[in-house]
């Protein structure tokens, strides 16, 4: 048996739900989003095999606690970037790059409760974040502006999962954001 405060023995663990959604995001990097179980979890955190269903439910609840997560950073990382959508886009790609775990999870939404509010909220920050850079971009069309937030979040997406998953042409770099720098800004030109 360990001491208390180890979290060996699952006893005491200190931040026992962050521990886990750090070994989950762990193994989401190491074998993607499926590979992996809250028992091996578990083991990863140091904490008793029953502490993650304690704290997540199941699975899905898990993953949707990294979702929340995911779409909180990705807001945070969007509002850094400030008003201008080529430098809100450039972000959107850094962090899909930095943090591919939370990305593959968040688009995956079959994988998660979509539904949960928490992840409603942090999702809906995110959309607005990217949604006034565009109105900064270019002028509300016919639609409310609906299609301009589209193309961009199309041209941002598309390029980090491109990237992501190794299906762009050789010779852009090893650098995703100056490789996407062009390809946003393309966007904007008319």
């Amino acid at each position: 048996m360990s001491t208390p405060g180890t979290g060996r023995d699952g006893y005491h663990h200190g931040d026992l739900r962050r521990a886990v959604m750090r070994a989950a995001v762990d193994a989401i990097a190491e074998s993607g989003p499926a590979g992996w179980s809250l028992r091996e979890l578990a083991r990863r955190a140091g904490v008793s095999h029953a502490a993650p269903a304690h704290h997540f439910g199941d699975k899905a609840g898990l993953l949707t606690a990294v979702a929340a997560e995911g779409y909180a950073l990705l807001a945070d990382a969007l509002e850094a970037a400030g008003d201008d959508l080529h430098a809100v886009g450039l972000a959107y790609v850094r962090f899909a790059v930095e943090h591919r775990a939370h990305f593959e999870v968040m688009f995956s939404p079959g994988l998660y409760r979509a539904g949960d509010p928490g992840v409603s909220a942090a999702r809906a920050r995110a959309g607005a974040v990217l949604a006034a850079g565009v109105r900064q971009a270019s002028p509300d069309g016919p639609d409310g502006g609906r299609t301009g937030r589209l193309a961009a979040w199309s041209i941002v997406h598309g390029f980090a999962h491109l990237w992501l998953s190794g299906a762009l042409p050789d010779g852009l770099g090893d650098d995703p954001v100056a490789a996407a720098a062009p390809v946003i800004e393309h966007l904007f030109k008319r």
